[in-house]
């Protein structure tokens, strides 16, 4: 049968074998009125007061809002936002770009994201986690975590936090506190968010927010910048609001976490030797950092030393940027990276990305698909090159014999199966 993979802006059409099983996130129609939802949240929030009651004419605001890696759909949440305080000057207003450890956006990736009125009428401030000087201390969490946050943030006078919540490898869930921490963090602080002894937590997990060390940690530093609201929204495949969930930044995400979690969550009796998958499309897909979500997610629902073929577009390669490929192309074995990356007082940026891939090449075989990678940058990354996805489950089915099972998870991370 054929299956199409969220693949780029395209997608791409596979064929697996008929008995395979075809696993999606349960479909959810976008709202008929996609602003009407996300005001009509806005209105009624949970945990605090209308957002038109909290602003003065006279405040400086700040809007966090998600970097070119993120569907956000800005094109309905800011004007929803906007309309709620039309006494405040768009002058008094800053947008806020939660970059974390990712790089600057360029211009038209921000008009991208926000739309071309929007970047020529407000005032963006992207977040810079090298940038010492513009980041200062808030205090230290309860696991010890010395929290550094952008401070033309912190000097506003109301503070909104916006994004998607769906599954996170890690935290659990996005959404919630993520804005701030680590998406107006300091590299120092977001390195020490996902150290290696948080990474290696069972509880570090998709899904997983409550005993979580890292979403905790994330929870605690977001409460240094308070008082916060929040405006999230969850979102199906084709990218449309489904739900829309506003206020208390703790108690509106909870909310939002419990329903994407019954919609994305599933459920399956048994591992499956071979487990194809994507990274959700455009635009996360964009690079090979990203795209350990996706083996992630097939890692939960695939035998030790079973196969995983991703496919994703990695249009923005490794990438060139930051530590990741660095660590990546700096060992000789998985076996190497771990134990670097576990010696103690080891800090990089970007080991934790590092540290799930070689975790997951560890356990499975991982095929990869990319039509802008090479061979040899998918050899040292210590994965195999796949040109053809069908002819590899062919391949690997014929070895196994008759007893293969084959998943195949076709949103890639918008679906998280589990044993």
């Amino acid at each position: 049968m054929n299956v199409r993979l969220a693949y780029g802006k395209t997608g791409l059409e596979v064929e697996v074998p008929e008995r395979a099983d075809v696993i999606e996130p349960r479909f959810e129609p976008g709202a008929d009125n996609q602003l009407a939802a996300v005001r009509a949240a806005l209105r009624n929030p949970i945990g605090t007061q209308p957002l038109q009651f909290l602003v003065e004419s006279s405040d400086r605001v700040g809007i966090i809002f998600s970097d070119i890696t993120r569907a956000t759909p800005y094109e309905v949440l800011l004007p929803a936002i906007f309309a709620e305080m039309p006494h405040v000057r768009p002058e008094n207003i800053t947008l806020y770009n939660a970059t974390g450890t990712h790089r600057r956006n360029s211009q038209r990736e921000l008009e991208q994201i926000l739309g071309p009125g929007i970047v020529g009428r407000y005032r963006i401030v992207q977040n810079d986690c090298e940038d010492d000087a513009s980041h200062r201390y808030v205090g230290t969490t309860s696991g010890g975590n010395a929290i550094e946050l952008l401070s033309d943030f912190l000097d506003c006078d109301v503070k909104i936090l916006t994004g998607f919540i769906e599954p996170h490898f890690f935290a659990g869930f996005s959404g919630g506190g993520k804005a701030v921490m680590p998406g107006l963090a300091g590299l120092g602080t977001v390195q020490a968010n996902h150290s290696a002894q948080y990474m290696d937590h069972p509880m570090a997990r998709w899904g997983i927010t409550r005993g979580n060390p890292l979403w905790e940690d994330v929870r605690e530093a977001a409460s240094f910048a308070a008082p916060l609201f929040l405006v999230n929204v969850a979102l199906n495949r084709n990218q449309q609001i489904t739900a829309a969930f506003a206020g208390d930044y703790v108690e509106a995400h909870a909310v939002g976490c419990e329903y994407v979690k019954a919609h994305a969550m599933v459920r399956v009796h048994a591992p499956y030797d071979i487990v194809v998958t994507s990274n959700s499309g455009h635009p996360l897909d964009l690079n090979m950092y990203q795209a350990v979500k996706g083996m992630s997610v097939a890692s939960q629902i695939v035998k030790p030393g079973g196969h995983i073929i991703i496919a994703a577009d990695c249009w923005d390669g490794i990438p060139a940027h930051g530590k990741y490929g660095q660590l990546l192309s700096e060992a000789s074995s998985v076996d190497e990276l771990l134990e670097r990356i576990r010696t103690p007082g080891f800090v990089m940026q970007d080991q934790w990305q590092a540290q799930i891939h070689a975790l997951i090449c560890k356990s499975a075989t991982v095929h990869f698909y990319s039509e802008n990678l090479t061979n040899q940058q998918i050899k040292d990354s210590f994965m195999r090159p796949c040109t053809d996805i069908a002819g590899r489950v062919r391949e690997i089915s014929h070895d196994l014999a008759d007893h293969c099972r084959t998943c195949v998870l076709p949103e890639g991370p918008q679906t998280i199966a589990y044993v």
